[in-house]
């Protein structure tokens, strides 16, 4: 079979269209085509009154070696590639026996499930450990939050729980960091045997949404489980045993006192594990302080979305919500970007600690909602803005949603203001026309404490700029809501070539907490490789 990129196709096309078009490409009559498969398919924008689907396809064809001879000056022509095939570190026969370590796994999201999954196929029947609960009672308490039905639950909330923070999110599962093809690949294909709609192998920005994501969560706790792993929620690891002298692994202490004897730990805690980072911090576990960054919430109607990037073709069912991913570098040195960008979702609250208020966007598979929303986020750095010692940014992100909660008048309403007001700094009395989704909800306020100084000038630089790359993106009537402040880990657990701790051997960190990762994808990519690693430890 051989492989064509780049086949462009008007967005009204036929499947006939396409054939036709493997056959022009090709240059071979039509009857010698045989059967087209899809490999990947994205949309071209940058015209908007002539919109195209791009596609990748594997098609069979006679005489391959020698059409791509023919045909060797079309850089988008290749033989397709030979499969994949994934590592094997198979458990010795006698590892399971009595005298065995069993592996185990901090940690229930992507990374974590995805480092146990590959423990469980290669026979170590890992133990995974996880504070919160189950995703079916995690989702419970998580919304009943958002609608005012229950009280905030600071281990059962939307960043701790089975699924780990990307639950509670739009389900995307695209990264913009040069990863493993093949980790990616294997991750999509464990994500479509356990249930995700297997558009997401050909989609060029596949997403899941949050409530089909619950459901491939419990699968694979299920496949976990089956092959002889074990999850066990509520279970907060507290403390770590090390050999006094060579600082080896020996064990994890838990909150209920238990001590589980292992040499080999998976630290998959997620970037909200503050008091885990504390921990391994006090107890010498090698960290430093990493750049992340803070903002808002922005929401626009997502018809205005639509028609900025569809133009005349916003509405149509190929084309769906639109997205948008904007950069902006101020004057004042400081960078400006979207993030996490849900077309058709909501603003929900995303903070894991009592007295705080954190948001964070999500969208359903459908992206149906009325408003698009996205995080408008500037950088920060522990050069710049928190010099004072691997924690620093933790107590920096604190002070922010401690005082978030204050301006949202300290019951977990988040402080919402109208653009045109947040530009020259007046609180808003009312919120307009446009209804804010924030959940458990908004009061009317002026974000310009939200930040530090820099901070707001360069979002309000940004603001006008976004506008010239979709128009409306400053409209008065936008709604900024605050604070975001959970875009990525605010430390890094420093790992070496073989993925373990550089001073606490048979810790392994890992994901988006441990510094090497951000995202859905990324984080089940690092998972795998870590699981791999691992693997290899504990056999050699």
């Amino acid at each position: 079979m051989i492989r064509i990129h780049q086949l462009a196709l008007p967005l009204n096309h036929c499947q006939a269209d396409l054939v036709e078009a493997v056959a022009r490409r090709l240059k071979l009559p039509l009857e010698s085509i045989g059967p087209v498969k899809l490999h990947r398919r994205s949309v071209d924008a940058r015209d908007k009154s002539a919109i195209e689907l791009v596609y990748s396809v594997d098609v069979e064809v006679p005489e391959q070696i020698k059409l791509l001879e023919r045909l060797k000056r079309d850089q988008q022509l290749s033989a397709i590639p030979k499969p994949l095939i994934r590592p094997s570190v198979p458990a010795p026969s006698e590892f399971n026996s009595e005298n065995s370590t069993r592996p185990v796994v901090i940690g229930a999201g992507p990374c974590g499930y995805f480092a146990a999954l590959f423990l469980a196929q290669q026979g170590f029947k890992p133990l995974l450990l996880e504070r919160g609960c189950a995703v079916n009672q995690r989702t419970a308490d998580t919304f009943g939050f958002w609608k005012g039905n229950s009280p905030f639950n600071p281990l059962s909330n939307a960043q701790f729980g089975e699924g780990g923070a990307g639950t509670f999110s739009d389900g995307k599962l695209y990264s913009g960091v040069k990863e493993s093809k093949k980790h990616g690949r294997w991750v999509l294909e464990e994500l479509v045997t356990c249930g995700a709609n297997p558009e997401i192998l050909v989609l060029h920005k596949p997403h899941i949404g949050t409530f089909k994501l619950v459901g491939v969560v419990r699968q694979l706790r299920a496949r976990i489980e089956a092959l002889g792993g074990e999850v066990r929620f509520g279970e907060q690891v507290v403390g770590f045993d090390l050999d006094p002298g060579t600082r080896q692994l020996r064990g994890l202490q838990l909150s209920n006192t238990e001590i589980i004897p292992t040499t080999a730990a998976v630290l998959a805690i997620g970037h909200s594990a503050r008091d885990t980072f504390a921990q391994l911090h006090l107890q010498g576990v090698e960290m430093e302080a990493k750049p992340f960054s803070v903002g808002f919430r922005i929401e626009h109607p997502q018809e205005l979305i639509d028609r900025a990037r569809w133009g005349d073709f916003a509405g149509h069912p190929l084309l769906g919500a639109a997205d948008y991913k904007l950069v902006h570098h101020a004057s004042n040195g400081r960078s400006v970007y979207s993030f996490c960008m849900c077309p058709g979702g909501l603003v929900v609250g995303a903070t894991s600690e009592e007295g705080h208020v954190v948001t964070n966007g999500m969208s359903q598979y459908s992206r149906n909602e009325r408003n698009a929303n996205s995080g408008i986020v500037v950088g920060i750095s522990p050069e710049l803005d928190y010099p004072t010692g691997p924690l620093a940014g933790v107590a920096y992100q604190r002070r922010l949603e401690a005082h978030a909660y204050k301006l949202g008048g300290e019951n977990y309403n988040a402080p919402a203001q109208r653009l045109d007001d947040f530009l020259v700094g007046c609180a808003s009395k009312d919120l307009g026309p446009l209804k804010a989704s924030y959940a458990p909800g908004v009061t009317p306020a002026d974000l310009t404490t939200a930040l530090p100084e820099e901070l707001i000038y360069a979002v309000r630089e940004a603001l006008p700029a976004f506008a010239k790359q979709i128009p409306g993106f400053d409209s008065p009537d936008a709604l900024l809501t605050g604070v975001e402040t959970r875009t990525s880990s605010p430390v890094r657990i420093s790992r070496g070539s073989d993925f373990q701790s550089v001073n606490t051997p048979g810790l392994f960190p890992a994901g988006e907490g441990a510094g090497y990762a951000g995202g859905i994808l990324s984080a089940a990519i690092d998972g795998m490789r870590v699981g791999e690693a691992m693997a290899r430890f504990l056999i050699y």
